[in-house]
């Protein structure tokens, strides 16, 4: 009983300070918009200038849905593969995922130039990008999952998905050796990521994508839970083992594979979040873990993007770099404090 008390104020504050957090991310940026003009224009009121009005439905509101859906996305799929491969290093893109993206981007830009003008427009506009890394990302999931059928150990699924990751890697640097410097400007700028330029139709995509992802999610706690003690453990309790694998894994691929089409490859949240999580509940409870991973990893994305607006700034910093500049030492001070080496 002192446990879930202890969590349902844990839950009640995460919420408040993600509703908290939401309306920061819209009010803060190179203009700064009040709170109580947010709130109007949230609530089915308008804001009291009009040019404020279309900052915050038309930028900002579609931006800071981005950036909760990515942080949930890639948090959940993070705490899926840590706890299917047992491994704390686990993270989405262990599969390959990131990899397959990148190199369906990499093929779109960096070899845009062998085709003629018009079809370089049409493979080069948003839509062109997202279909290159969906593609990219999906033949990879292809691959693994017929892989995770014929293979029985789960540890040999992680090696295959990391050399996939690996062949990608080194087809894109061969690409990138005998590219343009304006080629090369460009992907370098889809791998740091970006949560800004989804339209309202995108958003709709990446919604119904994540949806599909976390209901398969909620799906696996049962089976993750069961996991925890071991494949064999799991097993003995009537655990149909492949089947919850196969599903585990097409969970994470569709979460962590919508998400880098739609934003590029997000580093550190979904390795972290499930840590974080871990260390502020002290439970292995999968149904504790889904909920609190979920809330952490759309507050900490909405962190890590206020900053990266530097409010008040008329430069905007790659969200990459944010995350892991600011994640890291919470990581790192978190599991000091742990050990009891400090606080």
């Amino acid at each position: 009983m002192k446990n879930q008390k202890r969590n349902t104020i844990l839950f009640t504050y995460l919420v408040l300070g993600l509703l908290f957090l939401f309306l920061t991310n819209i009010s803060l940026g190179s203009i700064t918009i009040p709170f109580k003009e947010v709130y109007h224009s949230l609530s089915g009121g308008h804001a009291s200038k009009s040019t404020w009005e279309y900052i915050i439905m038309n930028y900002r509101l579609p931006k800071s849905i981005t950036v909760i859906l990515v942080g949930i996305g890639l948090s959940i799929s993070g705490l899926l593969m840590q706890t299917l491969f047992r491994n704390p290093l686990a993270g989405p893109y262990v599969l390959g995922l990131s990899s397959g993206a990148s190199l369906g981007v990499a093929f779109t830009i960096l070899g845009a130039g062998l085709l003629p003008p018009f079809l370089q427009e049409i493979v080069l506009s948003p839509y062109g990008i997202v279909l290159a890394s969906t593609i990219g990302s999906s033949l990879v999931l292809l691959a693994v999952l017929l892989v995770s059928i014929r293979l029985r150990d789960t540890m040999t699924i992680l090696i295959v998905g990391l050399m996939f990751g690996s062949l990608s890697s080194a087809i894109v640097g061969t690409l990138s050796f005998f590219s343009t410097a304006e080629q090369l400007q460009k992907f370098t700028f889809w791998s740091l990521g970006n949560l800004g330029n989804l339209s309202w139709s995108s958003i709709v995509i990446l919604l119904v994508c994540v949806s599909i992802g976390l209901l398969l999610s909620l799906w696996s706690i049962k089976p993750l839970n069961a996991l925890l003690l071991g494949e064999n453990y799991a097993r003995s309790l009537g655990l149909n083992y492949n089947k919850a694998r196969l599903i585990i894994i097409l969970a994470t691929s569709i979460l962590a594979g919508s998400i880098t089409a739609f934003a590029g490859p997000i580093a550190f949240i979904g390795l972290a979040v499930p840590h974080i999580a871990k260390l502020v509940f002290h439970t292995s409870n999968h149904t504790v873990l889904f909920w609190s991973t979920l809330l952490f990893g759309a507050i900490i994305m909405l962190i890590c993007d206020t900053i990266s607006q530097v409010p008040g700034g008329e430069i905007t910093l790659p969200i990459n770099a944010v995350t892991s500049i600011f994640g890291a030492p919470i990581v790192i001070w978190l599991l000091l404090r742990k050990q009891k080496m400090i606080g």
